[in-house]
């Protein structure tokens, strides 16, 4: 008899390899596919919004609730997930998530009516689950400055991934119709159902499955929620800037459409370089640290902005280049203000990100709903600038709180 070998995610017999699951952490490179699949899914639709309402004779604001209506169910999943996760173990949630989301998409690809197509879409939303169990991974197999790093590294996906959906979205709605959309989520669902079923092992130790009571000994904690808030105000600037910078572009700069694309985008750009920045710096300063840097940068950029906006200095670059800031900051910022909150109470990691992520949701769509009454009127570049440097400096003081009530806890007790 041959001698057996064990291999990540295979079991080798006598040269024959089966597929077994896994039983060890996962690569990072499986919970950044995950990941980016968990955001892409909600805007490579987009372009697609008005073939989908011809198609299916449907009004295109009934239509328009597979994005709006879809983010509020996402928000709902991930304060659901996370708990759950923390009860029973990653490593299930997510594989009932994906097989939803695969489900789901098919649905969604063969629906013939808009009710149809709207059900399956909120379906679909089981995939965020992905985002929140990927963070609580991450904070189950790594502590302090490595986990920051990774979150870092995922994050740069999460900004990759918004940009590169619209584009594929449109190919694809062009070449085959919007119905390969969904075929095109159920493969990639499929596939990641794979992956995770080889590749993630269970990371939460059955010792430190929580009872309901540490859940409540979380919420009550103001250090966790400093944390979270200065996840949520520090994206909610981002918001900001997506509710009110195509509208400066176009009204006040006379951006056209072809151009409109660079200068939005800029602020992707900017959080790519501060998560990569952020990993760089991650051992040789503290997560706490890099996190304050990155809400000084966010608001220090914006402060000039107005000032130079204040003195008539009003071109796209500059104004722009001032707004880059606030993307830089965030990639800095958020992978070690995530791992914060997940380190208040570690056994409670997977609840830490999905309340933190579903307040960042709601917050978000709160502030742009809010940016989009404040500029209906006459567009004001001030005003926009105004408004992301008060998220901005909200989440500043948020951090600078969190730094605080972490340096009040006694050495080897929860924060």
């Amino acid at each position: 008899m041959r001698p057996r070998t064990i291999v990540r995610g295979l079991f080798c017999f006598g040269g024959t390899k089966l597929i077994r699951k896994a039983s060890a952490p996962p690569a990072l490179t499986t919970l950044i596919l995950i990941t980016a699949t968990s955001v892409v899914t909600l805007n490579m639709i987009v372009p697609s919004l008005t073939n989908i309402a011809r198609d299916l004779e449907a009004d295109y604001a009934l239509v328009s609730l597979a994005l709006g209506g879809y983010l509020a169910v996402t928000a709902a999943v991930q304060l659901a997930v996370g708990p759950l996760a923390d009860r029973i173990g990653r490593r299930p949630v997510l594989l009932v998530a994906l097989a939803v989301f695969t489900l789901a998409s098919l649905g969604c690809a063969v629906a013939q009516n808009v009710w149809i197509l709207l059900a399956f879409r909120m379906l679909q939303a089981a995939v965020v689950s992905g985002y929140v169990l990927s963070l609580a991974i991450v904070r189950d197999t790594s502590e302090g400055s490595d986990a920051a790093r990774l979150l870092g590294r995922i994050s740069m996906a999460m900004a990759l991934a918004p940009m590169l959906g619209p584009m594929l979205g449109s190919v694809l709605d062009a070449a085959f119709g919007w119905r390969m959309i969904f075929v095109l989520y159920a493969i990639a669902g499929a596939g990641l159902l794979w992956l995770a079923w080889v590749d993630v092992g269970e990371t939460i130790r059955p010792s430190a499955k929580p009872d309901e009571s540490r859940l409540d000994a979380l919420l009550s904690k103001p250090v966790f929620w400093s944390y979270a808030l200065c996840t949520a105000f520090s994206t909610g600037a981002f918001y900001i800037f997506l509710a009110g910078a195509p509208l400066i572009a176009t009204a006040v700069f006379g951006i056209g459409t072809a151009e409109l694309g660079t200068f939005v985008g800029s602020i992707t750009a900017g959080f790519i370089a501060g998560a990569w920045l952020a990993g760089r710096l991650a051992g040789r300063y503290s997560p706490a640290t890099i996190m304050l840097m990155g809400r000084i940068f966010a608001c220090l950029g914006l402060a000039a902005g107005l000032v130079l906006v204040a003195m008539g200095h009003l071109s796209p670059s500059l104004y722009f280049g001032s707004t880059i800031f606030v993307g830089l900051g965030n990639g800095m910022t958020m992978p070690n203000s995530n791992a914060g909150a997940m380190s208040v109470q570690q056994r409670l990691a997977g609840s830490a990100a999905g309340i933190t992520g579903a307040l960042t949701v709601l917050g978000g769509a709160l502030l742009t709903a809010g940016t989009g009454l404040a500029l209906s009127g006459q567009p004001s570049p001030m005003l926009l600038l105004g408004l992301m440097l008060l998220a901005s400096f909200m989440g500043l003081l948020a951090a600078v709180a969190a730094i605080r009530l972490s340096k009040a806890v006694p050495s080897g007790q929860p924060a």
